[in-house]
């Protein structure tokens, strides 16, 4: 099994045309476009604190008290897993493509809900849908970009749908910074999910899937559209009769090892294996770094942290600011994650957030905001974090989640994975605000600057194990 696999993800090489590329670039529309709604989703909580702690609601919705706001930013990740395990449960019965559309159900519901909103339960109850559109959509989505693309595309095409995520939050930002209404912005962006389910109709299944259900015929024709009809002779004899016998093994070996008392397969007896184990094992650490020095704990709470800068400027279109930034970041990714590598853009990026960091920590904590200059630097060295992480930490934790795990559990890694990822940032995001009080605002830079260098050392490390298809 383990050389059937690297004979499928590493050595062999198809050679398809222009075609094949655009064939599956255009399957991949539907995951980008949930990757749009996932960035709306992330942004509404930063907008919606920003807005009433300003008192710009008009329908009764007073300022968020710190506990409130806490709540209301991090519900979201702590229902992600929820939605995660309803995925994996769910995800070999229904398919990727069945999946990916009622995931964008309770995102819909919850968009209803914010602009009907009067009290802080409903924002609650919003959180909560977004958490659970959020985590469902994780396991299908990836896992389908993992199986339809050609290895040697995969990292650039998975790259290129997290700059969607970003996209959408960019778009979701500068709508409110125009209108500064964050009721009518969350209106304005329900088109999100609506377009996502009529591209998802037309959204093929993926081939791998289709074979694990008997349905043969079907898996050739779409595995065919898939690669822009290739010859008949290259099709038949090389991929699609390796993926026939790789499916074929995996369930022979999922039917051998992994039965439960019914005789049906246990999923999640996988991660138990030695071989999906370890790099998972690895790949959570890995995460909760990148989530770190990424400034996941900030986000909810970012129009705060700009005014608390101190630096003249306008916090919306700041905020809108930041988020062009690591548009720019994801996009710049899938040109050199192919060129520099995975692990020198993990490192690099890394390395750089931490001392950014740590710059911040040390300059805010011994000057004062006062001095335009302070205020401009610390402002920057911010941004530059923001840039950076979405250059490389960020969106290559999502590609290793697709690569370093056999195909045959790369299903319950990706939602398993995925669900322990925004678990990380429940955390993260629910005490922040605690944790800054009690250290003071600029030290918990320092605490995480000085966290991310030991990060960096545990990544270097570990990177034989990580970033094994380089």
């Amino acid at each position: 099994m383990t050389d059937l696999k690297k004979e499928m993800e590493s050595n062999i090489k198809y050679k398809y045309s222009f075609k094949s590329i655009f064939a599956q670039s255009l399957a991949l529309a539907g995951p980008c476009f949930i990757q749009i709604g996932i960035g709306i989703e992330f942004t509404c909580s930063t907008i919606i604190i920003g807005a009433l702690a300003d008192d710009k609601d008009k329908n009764g919705l007073q300022p968020l008290t710190d506990e409130q706001a806490s709540w209301f930013g991090s519900l979201l990740f702590l229902f992600t897993p929820l939605g995660s395990a309803l995925s994996s449960l769910t995800l070999n019965r229904f398919g990727h493509k069945t999946c990916m559309i009622i995931t964008n159900i309770p995102l819909i519901v919850s968009q209803i809900m914010f602009f009907y909103a009067n009290n802080i339960e409903t924002l609650y109850a919003c959180s909560m849908l977004m958490g659970l559109s959020v985590g469902y959509s994780g396991g299908p989505s990836s896992s389908y970009v993992g199986e339809v693309c050609e290895p040697k595309l995969r990292g650039a095409l998975m790259s290129a749908t997290n700059v969607f995520f970003y996209f959408g939050s960019l778009l979701f930002t500068l709508i409110y910074a125009i209108t500064l209404e964050w009721r009518l912005t969350v209106l304005i962006s329900m088109s999100i999910p609506i377009a996502t389910v009529v591209i998802l109709f037309m959204t093929p299944q993926s081939p791998m899937w289709l074979l694990t259900k008997g349905e043969s015929l079907k898996a050739q024709r779409t595995l065919g559209k898939l690669r822009g009809w290739p010859s008949q002779e290259t099709f038949s004899s090389k991929e699609f009769k390796e993926m026939i016998a790789y499916t074929s093994s995996a369930v022979y070996d999922e039917e051998d090892n992994e039965t439960d008392q019914k005789g049906e397969t246990n999923s999640w007896g996988q991660l138990l294996r030695p071989e999906v184990y370890r790099p998972f094992r690895l790949l959570i650490v890995y995460i909760f770094f990148a989530n770190l020095l990424s400034g996941m704990q900030y986000g909810p709470y970012l129009v705060s942290v700009f005014t608390q800068f101190g630096a003249p400027v306008n916090v919306e279109f700041t905020l809108a600011f930041s988020v062009f930034l690591s548009t720019l970041g994801g996009v710049m990714t899938i040109f050199l994650i192919s060129k520099l590598g995975k692990r020198f853009l993990t490192l690099s990026t890394l390395s750089i957030c931490s001392i950014c960091y740590l710059l911040i920590g040390l300059i805010g904590g011994y000057t004062t905001n006062s001095n335009p200059t302070t205020s401009w630097l610390i402002l920057i060295l911010f941004l530059t974090t923001t840039f950076m992480s979405s250059l490389g930490i960020m969106p290559i934790a999502w590609v290793l989640l697709t690569e370093i795990f056999p195909m045959k559990s790369r299903n319950i890694t990706c939602s398993a994975g995925s669900a322990l990822g925004y678990l990380i940032d429940f955390f993260l995001i629910k005490y922040y605000l605690e944790f800054s009080n009690l250290v003071n605002f600029y030290n918990t830079f320092t605490l995480f600057g000085i966290s991310g260098l030991f990060g960096t050392e545990i990544v270097i490390s570990a990177s034989p194990l990580m970033f094994t298809l380089e």
